[in-house]
Formats: structure tokens, C-alpha cells, sequence
């Protein structure tokens, strides 16, 4: 067993690109020496003059003492070959995402170390199993999945695969924490938590688009400016790239076995096939100009008739807070018990389309218009109409919603609007991690936040959503749709109906 602990601790590094250098300046910084071995000659060399160079870079901006970082560098011994590793106590490799070659390379290492090493792989989509398999000890050898740029990304996976040892993983975790990160325990599975847990923020959001719901542009609006993600889900993937994003839905999506809940959308294949990559090829979802997306400008809001609105809402406190918006824009309520003929429909629904609302109150669906308010009415706003909602109706509550001028977006009619729809399936998704034990309801959290950039763990904002609400959305929607992508994972059903927690472990 290691002592990650130790001061004479060395590790080796085996691939010193973008991931290694970086595990590399953590481990360096931290009082460890770190050989650096790349099959590429002076790529071991290289790596070294820029983790340097990087470190001189944070004692000029004062994050570092000068001494401290000439004895980071210090530590950093390039090595010549493989078998130059032999001694050190702990071994990650960070080369390609290949199964096959990062089985040679253990098989290899194994030859090397000493009976005692630690091995470690960084990949972020194979499995740590299948890794170790060809190991003569497959017990020895763990997943520490770390994430770009690693000294930002304050989080690292730690993995156990079928045959891990338990010392592997306290190893692990340890020795994370000396770097200076959060590690969090994940079960050996396709896209270990974090890379599991973001999927629905894509793919669902392909869906609404596939669906004809929204335009690309609108759903990213709504999901920053109403849910508060820092980047909406095209941008994302503009940014990342459609050639690296959608073969890891395809992957992710045949390594469940085909997973309702991770169904992949011809959308992005199609525009992968044309070339349109995001960024780098200069056109994706958005045009891109000098590195930023071109984003066309919104509609102006149409001066809308002023006209009685009569107003139904789905929860407590939403017919409340639409009639404060009413009435502050200096419009009148309809008080009546059923619509007046010429009252504007406005209702808050939740799980339920406009068609579906109106015909259950049993109003006008020409005079209907729906709006979201799972994030309240402080934020953007989203309209929907059902397919026979007449143009005047539809004006007057663009008119009355933008009065105070917040931004309107206006959809077609849809089960769960937009945002209700992807935090559904969002939350649904970190459900069944903790469900299947992949990891704890706080590590599930914890990574998601630390590696995805969400304003909240998934968990932490279905309790503050309110799971029964969620619930209520998810089977909605596969009411409606039949689709068993929105089959509502026990985890959630089970603490909605009990009024705990998301994050209520159990016993």
C-alpha cells in the first residue's frame, strides 16, 4: 500500500499533453516529484518548460512565491523511457483515449514498477475495468479522472473498477486532496458522474429543437437567462465542438444500451456530416466571427391590445404572482369565475401544454396563453399558444409580460415549456445515479458543480425546485409523449412522495 502522503513520494506521469501537464504542475506544487515520460521525444522537455513557464507566470500575478515555484520546478524530471519509471510510487497516464493502447501501456508498466505501485489512468470514457484487465494485478489499478484546465477544475473522479483493491481508492482520494482537489467516488460506468450526469442538458435540449418547439437560440435565452446556466446548451456545444460532442452521446448512449434517457438527436448528426463543427470550423449552431457567435436579434415585442386578463395557475402562489404582474403594468384583472369574452387566457402551467390547460379549465384555447414560472416572474419569461391562439391574444401577453421590461421569449406549445422540460430531466438523471449507488448524493453534487459549472448540484436544485414539482413534470410529459426517456427515477418518485430531501441518503 502507498503512502500518498509521504515527502519522498514520487509520481510518474505517463503523456505529458494538455491533462498531464497539468496533473503535473499539481503534483510538482504540491512537494512531489514528478518524472515525465511522452513516447514523443522532447515532448517530456517540452512539458517541463511550459509547466515552468506557467509557474513563473503565477509568482509575477503574486498566487505563488518565486521560491515556491523554482521548487516546483525543481521536481519536474523529465525521463528518457519507460523503464525510467521504475521506483516511482504512483503511476498516471494521461495518453490517448484508446482501449487497446492504454492496455499495452499497463502490461508494459507492470514489467517496471515495483509490486506495490499504484496505477492510475485519467481517461474520462473507458472503463477502469476493462483498463485493468490486462493487468496480472487488475487490483492495483484505479480511475483518477481529472478535468480541463486541471489546476481550475477543482474536482477529480476517483474510480474503482470491478477488481480494485480498497487501498487503490483511499490512495486515490488522499492523494487528491493533497493536490488540492475534491475527489469524488464514482462507480465504474459510462461517464463515470460527471459526464453521466450532464447528459440530459444537451439532449434534451436537441429534442426541443428536434421537436420544433423553439428555435436553438431561444432555448439557449431561456435556459441562461430563466435557469441560470452560465452558457446555454448550443453554445456548449458550439464551443466544444459537434466532432467531440456527438460521438460522446452516441458512446454514452450504446454503452447503457441504449438508455432512453440518453437518446442522441439526428440534428446533431446531420450538422456533423455538413462540417458544421461549432467554433473551430467558424459555423455551427451560430455563425462565428473573429472567435464569438453571431447571434441574431430578438423580435421586437408587439404593442399588444390592453384587455382583461383572466388568470389560472397549476401551483400555489403562481395565480398570485401573475396577477401582481397585472396589475403593476396597470392592466385589469378578470375576476370572474369563468373568462370574460374578450379576456386574454393567461395561465401557469406545470408539466401541461397550452392545449392541454386550457382544455382542462375549460377556456377559449384561441384566447389562451400559457407562461413558466418554475423560476419565478423576476426572470426571463416563456410564452406558449396553442396551435389556435388568435395573433391579438398573443400580443396583448407579449405586451403585458414585457411591460417591466423583462425579456419575453415566446415558444410553441410544448409539455414543460423549455426550462421545465431540461431541469426535469436534469435532476431525473442525477436521480438514478445515486439510485444505481454510482456515488453518494453529495459527490454527485459536488462534481457536477466543480465540473460542469451549474449554478447548483442537481440535487440541491430539485429540493430547491421542489422534487413533487419535478415529479409532476416527468410524468406529464410521458403521459403525453409515452416516451420512456421521462420515466421518473425511483430516487425522485419515492422522496417527493415522502416530502424529504433529493439528498437523503439511504441506510
Amino acid at each position: 500500500m502507498v503512502d500518498v502522503q509521504s515527502s519522498t513520494l514520487t509520481l510518474g506521469l505517463v503523456g505529458t499533453g494538455v491533462m498531464g501537464r497539468g496533473i503535473a504542475q499539481l503534483a510538482a506544487q504540491a512537494g512531489i516529484t514528478v518524472r515525465l515520460f511522452d513516447a514523443r521525444p522532447q515532448a517530456a522537455d517540452e512539458a517541463r518548460a511550459s509547466i515552468a513557464s506557467m509557474l513563473d507566470s503565477l509568482a509575477a500575478k503574486g498566487r505563488l512565491s518565486p521560491e515556491a515555484a523554482l521548487a516546483a520546478t525543481a521536481r519536474l524530471e523529465p525521463v528518457p523511457q519507460e523503464l525510467s519509471l521504475a521506483g516511482c510510487h504512483v503511476v498516471v497516464e494521461a495518453i490517448v483515449e484508446d482501449l487497446r493502447v492504454k492496455q499495452e501501456l499497463f502490461t508494459r508498466l507492470e514489467g517496471i514498477v515495483g509490486p506495490d505501485c499504484l496505477l492510475a489512468t485519467n481517461t474520462s470514457s473507458l472503463s477502469v475495468t476493462a483498463i485493468a484487465s490486462a493487468c496480472e494485478r487488475p487490483g492495483r489499478v484505479g480511475g483518477f479522472h481529472f478535468f480541463n484546465p486541471v489546476p481550475l477544475m477543482k474536482v477529480v473522479e476517483v474510480i474503482e473498477g470491478a477488481r480494485t483493491e480498497p487501498w487503490v481508492g483511499e490512495a486515490l482520494v488522499t492523494l487528491a486532496l493533497r493536490l488540492g482537489h475534491r475527489p469524488v467516488r464514482a462507480a465504474d460506468t459510462p461517464g463515470f458522474i460527471v459526464n453521466h450526469a450532464g447528459r440530459g442538458f444537451g439532449t434534451e435540449a436537441l429534442r426541443i429543437l428536434q421537436e420544433g418547439v423553439a428555435s436553438f437560440a431561444d432555448i439557449d435565452r431561456v435556459l441562461r437567462e430563466a435557469a441560470g446556466f452560465r452558457m446555454g446548451p448550443f453554445e456548449l456545444l458550439d464551443l466544444t465542438g459537434l466532432d467531440v460532442s456527438h460521438p460522446v452521446m452516441e458512446s454514452v448512449y450504446e454503452q447503457f444500451y441504449q438508455e432512453p434517457r440518453f437518446r442522441p438527436s439526428y440534428v446533431l448528426r446531420q450538422r456533423l456530416t455538413a462540417g458544421l463543427l461549432g467554433r473551430k470550423s467558424g459555423q455551427g449552431f451560430y455563425s462565428h466571427e473573429g472567435g464569438k457567435p453571431h447571434v441574431e436579434p430578438e423580435p421586437t415585442i408587439p404593442s399588444g391590445e390592453r384587455r382583461p386578463v383572466w388568470v389560472a395557475a397549476d401551483e400555489p402562489g403562481w395565480r398570485d404572482a401573475l396577477l401582481s404582474l397585472v396589475r403593476a403594468a396597470g392592466w385589469f384583472p378578470d375576476d370572474g369565475e369563468r373568462p370574460a369574452p374578450e379576456s386574454l387566457c393567461l395561465v401557469a402551467p406545470l408539466g401541461r401544454d397550452a392545449t392541454t390547460t386550457a382544455l382542462a379549465l375549460e377556456v377559449d384555447p384561441e384566447r389562451t396563453v400559457a407562461v413558466d414560472l418554475l423560476f419565478g416572474p423576476e426572470r426571463r419569461r416563456t410564452v406558449m399558444t396553442t396551435p389556435v391562439t388568435r395573433q391579438p391574444f398573443l400580443d396583448s401577453a407579449l405586451a403585458l409580460l414585457a411591460a417591466d421590461g423583462t425579456a419575453v421569449s415566446r415558444i410553441h406549445d410544448s409539455t414543460g415549456f423549455v426550462a421545465q422540460r431540461v431541469l426535469a430531466t436534469l435532476v431525473n438523471i442525477a436521480c438514478d445515479i445515486a439510485q444505481q449507488r454510482i456515488a453518494s448524493p453529495e459527490d454527485i453534487d459536488a462534481a457536477v458543480t466543480l465540473g460542469l459549472g451549474y449554478p447548483r448540484g442537481p440535487l440541491a436544485w430539485g429540493d430547491a425546485l421542489g422534487p413533487r414539482r419535478l415529479l409532476r413534470v416527468l410524468e406529464a410529459i410521458h403521459s403525453a409523449s409515452g416516451d420512456p426517456r421521462y420515466r421518473a427515477s425511483p430516487w425522485l418518485s419515492r422522496r417527493a412522495r415522502l416530502g424529504v430531501s433529493l439528498l437523503t441518503p439511504e441506510k
